[in-house]
C-alpha cells in the first residue's frame, strides 16, 4: 500500500514539475507581449490648477507659471509634448508635461495649467473629459551645402560652353 502511495505521489509531483516550466514560459511571453504595447492615447478626466500653485517648484525643477501651456501627468515622461482635446466641445491645446500629478486617488489623468484650461473652455467647470496623445517633435535645420559638388554654367568662361548634338541614324 505504501508503495502505491509513493508511486502516486511521485507521479503527481512529476506532473506538476512538468507543467510549471511550460506555464511559466507562456506567462513570461504574455507579460513581454503586454510590455511591448505602450499605451499612448488616454481618455479621462482633467482638472486644472492656477494661482494657488503660482511660483511653486514643479517636478522639472522650474517654478510653475499658470500663464504657460503646461500640464502634470503620471502617464508621460517630463518634457513630452501632448495634444489635449476637450471631449465636450472639441477644443484642443498642445501642452508640455512639466510636473507630476494629479493625485491618483482622484481618478484624473491630467492637471492642466489655467491658461491651457481657458483654451479648452472649462475653467468654470473645474473638470472636463479629455482625450490626450503625444505629439511627435523633431528638430529641423538647414542642410549644409558642399560647394565642391556644385557645377554651374556660371562657373565656366564665356567661350567654354558648347552644345553638341550627336545624331546617329537608328539601324532599321
Amino acid at each position: 500500500m505504501q508503495t502505491k502511495l509513493r508511486v502516486i505521489a511521485f507521479a503527481v509531483v512529476a506532473s506538476l514539475l512538468w507543467i510549471s516550466p511550460t506555464s511559466a514560459v507562456s506567462q513570461r511571453a504574455k507579460v513581454q507581449g503586454k510590455a511591448k504595447k505602450l499605451k499612448t492615447q488616454y481618455i479621462g478626466m482633467a482638472s486644472w490648477y492656477g494661482e494657488q500653485r503660482q511660483g511653486k517648484k514643479m517636478a522639472n525643477g522650474k517654478p510653475f507659471d499658470c500663464h504657460k501651456l503646461t500640464a502634470a501627468s503620471w502617464y508621460f515622461p517630463l518634457g513630452t509634448t501632448i495634444r489635449v482635446v476637450n471631449v465636450k466641445n472639441g477644443e484642443s491645446v498642445v501642452v508640455t508635461i512639466t510636473d507630476r500629478g494629479p493625485n491618483l486617488r482622484l481618478h484624473r489623468i491630467l492637471d492642466l495649467s489655467e491658461a491651457a484650461a481657458e483654451r479648452l473652455g472649462y475653467v468654470g467647470q473645474g473638470l472636463t473629459p479629455v482625450f490626450l496623445y503625444p505629439v511627435a517633435t523633431f528638430d529641423t535645420k538647414a542642410a549644409d551645402i558642399n560647394s565642391g559638388l556644385i557645377h554651374t554654367p556660371a562657373s565656366k568662361g564665356a567661350g567654354e560652353l558648347e552644345a553638341r548634338v550627336i545624331a546617329e541614324p537608328k539601324p532599321m
